[in-house]
């Protein structure tokens, strides 16, 4: 259990009633979200499916739709791309693949023409393609786009900004990030999945423990009891801090502190 306590079964049964009630608040018909073969987003797919099944059992409906969005990255096409297609395939979810290879090029070439690109930079088109994407989609089908960032990812920022931290609910907001795998080992997911390092696959090798320079565990601990290494502490209390504006909405002249 690695130290979480959480019921993994009572807490799917009311995430999967929270995305039911959600869609039908909107008058929604389904959810989209990006099937990354990654282990947050065969979380959020399978509590999508879990609504999707509730709904059908009291003679609704709701639709899951996964999209698969290689971008670059080798790794994208392969790894990625096996285990989207095993979790879409054991659990029965609708699975398409949009490749967006080319129009990241495209971008980049045309940018070019006016700026230098950074490789920072260049990386967070990726999510902010799919995010594109899936909103595309998601407007043309009548369907919520569901992210997929975890409690850990979120308090320390590490998620693009009109990127992957986009969305219209996110039933795992809360989860962190050492509670995700076990969550899936309950729920059944492919083992590949939910032992796999955790990675945005934006380029070749990367992880995110690597790029953030201090581990999950060591965020997650911090994160619930305040305690952590001072090394570790100054990282993630640096990055809580720098990436606050990307966990609110953007500042309005006029409406600070008060409603639109």
């Amino acid at each position: 259990m690695n130290g979480y306590t959480m019921d993994y079964a009572e807490e799917a049964r009311k995430r999967a009633e929270w995305i039911r009630e959600t869609v039908a608040e909107a008058g929604a018909k389904g959810v989209i979200f990006g099937n990354s073969g990654g282990k947050d987003s065969a979380l959020v797919a399978i509590l999508c499916k879990m609504a999707a099944q509730a709904a059908a059992r009291d003679g609704g409906r709701l639709d899951v739709l996964g999209v698969m969005m290689p971008c670059g990255s080798k790794v994208n096409y392969g790894t990625d791309l096996e285990h989207a297609k095993a979790l879409a395939q054991a659990f029965a979810i609708e699975n398409i693949t949009v490749d967006l290879t080319p129009a990241r090029d495209a971008l980049l070439r045309g940018i070019a023409e006016a700026a230098e690109v950074t490789q920072p930079a260049s990386a967070n088109i990726h999510p902010r393609l799919r995010m594109t994407t899936l909103y595309a989609i998601a407007q043309s089908r009548g369907l919520l786009v569901a992210g997929t960032g975890n409690r850990s990812e979120i308090y320390t920022g590490y998620f693009t900004k009109w990127g992957d931290g986009g969305c219209d609910l996110n039933p795992i907001a809360d989860v962190a990030a050492g509670e995700v795998p076990e969550f899936l080992r309950h729920l059944g997911a492919p083992a590949a999945i939910a032992d796999k390092p955790p990675s945005a696959g934006l380029f070749e090798g990367q992880t995110d423990e690597a790029d953030m320079g201090v581990s999950y565990a060591a965020i997650d601990r911090f994160i619930q009891t305040g305690e952590a290494d001072a090394a570790d502490a100054a990282i993630i209390s640096r990055m809580h801090r720098q990436t606050a504006h990307k966990r609110r909405m953007p500042k309005q002249y006029g409406y600070e502190g008060g409603n639109a």
